[in-house]
């Protein structure tokens, strides 16, 4: 049997599940722990049933990365099967699961290994995932789906808007000053995602100014060039199809998926999130 290159991720990727089953990606599930229980992100606790407790529990929600032996479940998989691996996780300034990837990599057989740290989260880390998925179905070797992983991570970018800043300012992502100016002025915090670090966009009043916001960001960057994008959201299905039909009707979309926001990401960011992670097809 030919050798093929299997493509690995966490769940903070939030990618569709039909195009996970479509490319063989292998998830590795980030834990949540809410009271005394832990639940595997994505696969132990719905979307639906989370965002309720969120809402309503007054103890706040913790996560905790994958363990070694997570990864090292798929790593050996793989490597039984003749295969070799390229994971890629999410920006190793928000997380240890990176780390925790390329220690159970040195467990197994590194040479047959990469871990890529994304530099990102959500599915802008996705959209890196699938075009190495991609190459590696296209019957790319170990070093091209690396390349073509590390090719895509400058070109992804992504904005969000929060119904709030208090989930973030919890988790320590934003200091005391950028919380306490949302806080007070009562915006709609537009944010991203740079070099690892959550960083403050923009403080439209509104969702609505947000989207306009995020659109014409897209917009100016492509110069009328094609776009591939995904919608994301944390329990606000219909503010993420608002934000996909303004997306499709100003910016010249070649993909464009709508995804929830699993319940470790929305542990984060807090219910009402909406976003949009893209990348512009240059033809490179």
């Amino acid at each position: 049997m030919c050798s093929r290159v299997i493509v690995a991720t966490d769940s903070c990727a939030n990618l569709p599940d039909s195009l996970i089953e479509e490319l063989g990606i292998r998830v590795v599930p980030i834990r949540l722990n809410i009271g005394d229980r832990t639940y595997r992100d994505g696969i132990d606790l719905a979307p639906a049933e989370f965002y309720r407790l969120l809402r309503t529990s007054t103890e706040a929600p913790k996560t905790s990365s994958p363990s070694v032996a997570d990864f090292l479940q798929v790593y050996t998989k793989a490597i039984e099967d003749g295969n070799e691996v390229v994971a890629i996780c999410i920006a190793s300034e928000l997380s240890a699961v990176h780390g925790v990837a390329v220690m159970a990599s040195q467990m197994v057989d590194a040479a047959r290994i990469r871990v890529v740290d994304s530099g990102c989260s959500t599915m802008a880390q996705g959209f890196v995932v699938l075009e190495a998925a991609r190459a590696a179905a296209a019957g790319a070797d170990l070093t091209a789906v690396m390349a073509r992983a590390e090719e895509m991570i400058p070109k992804v970018r992504f904005f969000a808007v929060l119904e709030t800043l208090d989930y973030l300012y919890r988790g320590g992502r934003i200091g005391n000053a950028v919380h306490l100016v949302g806080t007070t002025l009562k915006i709609k915090p537009m944010v991203t995602v740079r070099q690892g670090k959550v960083q403050l966009v923009a403080v439209p009043r509104t969702k609505s100014q947000a989207f306009l916001r995020m659109v014409h960001e897209i917009e100016r960057e492509a110069h009328g060039q094609p776009v591939h994008a995904g919608i994301f959201h944390s329990d606000a299905l219909e503010d993420a199809k608002a934000l996909r039909h303004l997306a499709a009707e100003r910016v010249e979309c070649v993909e464009l998926y709508t995804t929830e926001f699993t319940p470790v990401m929305g542990a984060h960011a807090g219910p009402g999130v909406v976003g949009v992670a893209y990348y512009i097809d240059d033809g490179h």
